[in-house]
């Protein structure tokens, strides 16, 4: 599929280009796609990525905040890498509408991954 804005000798790239991208755990396999982005309005990073996965010709999709930090962009397959597993987003913290409020949810949830918060670095573990 053709980006609109994908410049492979640049560092940004548009959200635009990331909605759809495969994710493939670390054996390889594809574990599912990014469905949007979590955006912190004040700082402007990225928080978190929504992956899709499951269903059928779109119907019964799962859809699992997963902490950005936990994918990385792999040029060779035009899609990002993660160590999260399929079974791990199943078992992951419960999500609401409401946890985007919650900081103790999200500090659960970086937990469960492993990952540093993006509001405060590796010390916020």
């Amino acid at each position: 599929m053709a980006r609109a804005t994908a410049h492979p000798d640049h560092h940004c790239i548009s959200s635009e280009d990331i909605q759809g991208s495969e994710v493939y755990g670390a054996d390889g396999k594809n574990i599912g796609e990014i469905d949007h982005l979590i955006i912190d309005k004040v700082s402007g990073r990225v928080a978190y990525a929504v992956m899709s996965f499951g269903g059928f010709v779109g119907l019964g999709h799962s859809h699992y905040p997963i902490p950005w930090s936990a994918l990385t962009y792999d040029t060779s397959i035009e899609g990002f890498r993660t160590n999260i597993t399929e079974q791990q987003l199943r078992d992951a913290p419960e999500f609401s509408d409401d946890s985007w409020q919650d900081r103790d949810w999200e500090r659960r949830t970086h937990r469960y991954y492993g990952t540093p918060t993006y509001w405060e670095g590796r010390g916020g573990l």
